[in-house]
């Protein structure tokens, strides 16, 4: 039995400002319109003989990734992190709920943020790795180099172990780019992909030799965890878990590791330059994701946009990255500094590092019109049957206009119910409840007034998503 584990967490710092902390890379939609993690999700079902994969994930993704894979038909499980910890306290994890699902189970271990559009020629990869995990290997996916790369690790390979696969001879960190050259010349590198293959109770021997004390600090936080539905929430004392990779908790230093050197095509969407890389290019070597873009006299230049029109003139080499809060002009060369920008508004305590101007709840989105101190504008969109929390806000006022649908509001000791161009007053203080009665979204329009309107003025009471602390 071969079960996919879905790692699916980062925030993509590169690919700002499109991914952002509350907003991250694998829901980023690249390559055919669909969303990373979505890809990645059907790669897994296809390879798998449609075995549900377990998403390991933040918990505040949860319902994003809830909600962007709906329409699979095979839903996935979810192991839900409090923070992030790396790779190896993840996948020790998981190898322990899959040892509880079939205990000589196989896992595929999958980013959620890689693009792979050769998909024939991945699945053959993944049935030779199957194979040599099922004899015990610990066994990684290798992609054959296109160029002298600095921006990946490298795996030097060895003898044969099998026609599809050789041992490792040793890892490499990112190579300057002379000696990217030189892995290229010789023929027997490859790019560390980040995928991997093995049996649940394979990587977990690896563990208690390489790393007993992460191993025994995992399994007592497994011992905490409870499944609630399609979930499984991870206590607080994750937290305390090494903050390791699985290539330096175990994969440096065991000795039975394979790695298939695979045929396919495979990008993990690190920054803009990879971006531009996956979309076809025109004559001049322009791209854009949008139909909506002006291209004059430029070259190399790659437009990303949703909302606006954007034109350029005269420009080459260019990365224009237009967002409705946010704007990036940078040199294709420069992509890998994008990061440099993200360090600098979290230290500067710019919302726009984690959010974008509509974020995403459970219960639907919000939008910000409009901010200046004493006022917020919002649009709020509720899906039908969904509730946000009751809650009150020591600090400002709501007005609540509808637009659209049908609303039930609790404002205070009374319960009210709302259709389009109706409109309630929520003073500071009253505790109040938004429910979508309808079956259609709800839309309205919220002013805020006072003298403090941050996001965390918020306490509250109850709430069907178990928000409150």
């Amino acid at each position: 039995m071969l079960i996919p584990i879905i790692l699916s967490g980062g925030a993509g710092t590169r690919l700002w400002p499109v991914s952002r902390e509350a907003y991250p890379k694998p829901f980023m939609r690249i390559g055919g319109g669909k969303s990373l993690l979505t890809q990645t999700h059907e790669r897994a079902l296809a390879v798998s003989c449609n075995t549900a994969p377990l998403i390991v994930t933040n918990r505040e993704y949860y319902f994003l990734s809830h909600d962007e894979l709906a329409d699979q038909e095979v839903k996935p499980h979810y192991l839900l992190e409090p923070t992030g910890r790396n790779t190896a306290p993840a996948i020790a994890l998981a190898a322990m709920w899959a040892m509880e699902q079939k205990s000589d189970a196989c896992l595929l271990v999958l980013p959620a943020d890689h693009l792979i559009k050769d998909t024939p020629s991945f699945y053959t990869a993944v049935q030779h790795a199957e194979n040599l995990a099922k004899d015990g290997f610990l066994v990684l996916f290798g992609v054959k180099p296109t160029g002298p790369e600095t921006g990946f690790g490298y795996i030097e390979m060895g003898d044969k172990v099998s026609e599809h696969a050789q041992l490792v001879r040793r890892f490499v960190e990112k190579p300057d780019a002379v000696t990217a050259a030189k892995y290229l010349e010789q023929g027997n590198y490859v790019w560390n992909s980040g995928m991997f293959c093995f049996r649940a109770s394979a990587i977990l021997e690896a563990f208690a030799v390489y790393n007993p004390a992460l191993l025994e600090a995992a399994r007592e936080v497994w011992k905490s965890t409870r499944p609630e539905g399609d979930k499984m929430e991870l206590p607080a004392s994750f937290a305390a878990l090494e903050n390791i990779s699985i290539d330096y908790a175990v994969m440096e230093k065991a000795k039975n590791i394979a790695v298939i050197p695979g045929d396919f095509d495979w990008s993990d969407i690190g920054a803009w330059k990879a971006v531009a890389e996956a979309i076809p290019a025109d004559a001049d070597g322009n791209t854009s994701n949008n139909c909506q873009t002006i291209v004059i006299d430029s070259r190399n230049t790659h437009i990303e946009t949703k909302d606006r029109l954007v034109a350029v003139i005269g420009l080459n080499n260019l990365l224009v990255v237009d967002t409705p809060d946010a704007l990036l002009v940078a040199d294709k060369s420069k992509s890998q500094e994008v990061r440099e920008v993200v360090a600098r508004l979290k230290a500067s305590g710019h919302e726009a590092h984690r959010t974008h101007r509509t974020v995403a709840r459970p219960w639907g989105t919000y939008t910000v019109l409009q901010e200046a101190p004493g006022f917020k504008i919002k649009r709020i969109a509720v899906k039908p049957g969904a509730s946000l929390s009751l809650q009150m806000h020591h600090h400002r006022s709501e007005h609540w206009v509808v637009v659209s649908g049908k609303a039930e509001v609790i404002n205070g000791e009374q319960v009210i119910a709302l259709e389009a161009n109706q409109s309630t007053y929520i003073p500071a203080g009253n505790k109040h409840r938004l429910t979508n009665t309808g079956d259609t979204e709800l839309a309205l329009i919220e002013v805020q007034c006072g003298s403090y309107l941050g996001e965390d003025d918020i306490v509250r009471f109850e709430d069907i998503y178990g928000r409150v602390k």
